[in-house]
C-alpha cells in the first residue's frame, strides 16, 4: 500500500528534475542554439543531472517491485 505512494513522490520529484535541466541540452541545438556537442556538468547543473538518474532507477525498481507483488 506505501509503494504507490512512494512512486507518485518519486514521479512528482522525476518531472521537477527534468523540467530544471538546461533547455539546450535537447533539439534545440538543431534549430540554431549552441553548436557544442559536450558539455562538463559542474555543480547544481551535475547535482540534478546525476539526481535525475538515480530517481529514474529508483522510480523503475519500485514499478518493477508493484508487478512481481
Amino acid at each position: 500500500m506505501i509503494i504507490p505512494i512512494i512512486q507518485v513522490v518519486v514521479a512528482i520529484l522525476l518531472i521537477i528534475l527534468i523540467i530544471l535541466q538546461e533547455r539546450s541540452a535537447g533539439l534545440s541545438t538543431l534549430f540554431g542554439g549552441e553548436s557544442g556537442f559536450y558539455q562538463t556538468r559542474r555543480g547544481v547543473e551535475k547535482i540534478v543531472f546525476v539526481s535525475t538518474i538515480v530517481l529514474t532507477v529508483v522510480f523503475v525498481v519500485l514499478a518493477v517491485f508493484e508487478l512481481t507483488r
